[in-house]
């Protein structure tokens, strides 16, 4: 038997810390506080919980929706072959040059239903680099195409390549220059043709040899 009571006279039990019984207004703080606690530890589970559902639902739509290794979302195009299909429908010549192994084309066209008139013949380039380059072919084209065609650039030095003298349009130094950081322009019998893209002076020099070997005798 314990030397110390566990009762008053009353039979209520003895709290060891307070060395009496309860009164009545303790016991209810006391259960009070219990719940509170409760309540706390049961939204502190409930906002872990929920937290890691967030996460979970993050982390499923990284792997689904993201795929960096995924490659190019455009297939290549055989824009020469899309060259062959649009000739019938134009006189000029549709430029479409050899490019090296290395690029492909993300895109080709014959626009001929065109707001200012102009038929423009188009294709688009993945380079080696991953840089965008861009031919866009104007049959019978104006100046004020030209100036759409390089953004109202203004002309630079004329380079020659491929045999053919082009003037240069830099646009580099734009604070969001978009696909048009350089522009190159030259005429070919009744096209205007012009050369435009994120690629360094190198890559665009390729193309316009390209496009010399092509349309020179």
């Amino acid at each position: 038997m314990s030397k110390y009571p566990t009762h008053d006279e009353q039979g209520r039990p003895i709290v060891a810390e307070l060395g009496r019984a309860e009164t009545p207004e303790e016991t209810a703080a006391r259960k009070a506080a219990a719940t509170a606690r409760h309540r706390g530890n049961r939204s502190v589970f409930s906002l872990i919980f929920a937290l890691l559902a967030s996460f979970g639902i993050v982390a499923f739509l990284v792997l689904v929706v993201v795929r960096p290794d995924a490659g190019p979302t455009q297939q290549p195009v055989d824009y020469l072959a899309a060259a062959d299909d649009a000739q019938p429908a134009v006189d000029e010549p549709l430029i479409a040059p050899v490019v090296p192994a290395e690029w492909y084309s993300n895109r080709a066209r014959l626009a001929t239903d065109t707001a200012d008139d102009v038929v423009r013949w188009e294709i688009g380039f993945v380079t080696a680099e991953a840089q965008y380059l861009a031919i866009t072919q104007g049959i019978a084209a104006n100046p004020s195409w030209v100036a759409e065609q390089v953004v109202d650039a203004a002309a630079g030095p004329t380079v020659r390549l491929g045999g053919l003298d082009w003037i240069s349009y830099d646009r580099r130094d734009v604070d969001d220059p978009g696909n048009v950081e350089f522009a190159l322009v030259t005429e070919i019998d009744g096209s205007t043709v012009v050369i435009s893209g994120t690629a360094d002076d190198t890559e665009f020099a390729i193309l316009a040899e390209a496009i010399g070997k092509e349309v020179l005798p």
